[in-house]
């Protein structure tokens, strides 16, 4: 069975930091491309960044570029979202995923999800 299990959200102030964690049983983050999504309140769900298989390519949304880094440990099935410079419009459930088929940027393309952490940026 594939689970990805998101961690690390919290409440943080404007302009600090956070780091999440997204879990995967087996060897499916040594396998696929893993992405980022993020879905805020009455609002589409957004995607973040995606890494490839070994880490050597990633791509950002633009609301993030410059802010967000995305890496991965595949000894350890994890991939990491390091969150910067964080703004109030930062807020939401940030999910992970795996294994897109076709366009990364499309949340419909990914097979596998997370069931997301929260976010919370206050001003």
């Amino acid at each position: 069975q594939v689970q990805l299990v998101e961690s690390g959200g919290g409440l943080v102030q404007a302009g600090g930091s956070l780091r999440l964690s997204c879990a995967a049983s087996g060897r499916i983050v040594s396998t696929y491309p893993m992405g980022w999504f993020r879905q805020a309140p009455g609002k589409e769900r957004e995607f973040v960044g995606v890494i490839g298989m070994s880490g050597g390519t990633v791509y950002y949304g633009d609301s993030v570029k410059g802010r967000f880094t995305i890496s991965r440990d595949n000894a350890k099935n994890t991939v990491f979202l390091q969150m910067n410079s964080l703004k109030p419009e930062d807020t939401a459930v940030y999910y992970c995923a795996a294994d897109p088929d076709g366009s990364y940027r499309d949340p419909e393309a990914f097979n596998y999800w997370g069931r997301g952490t929260q976010v919370t940026v206050s001003s």
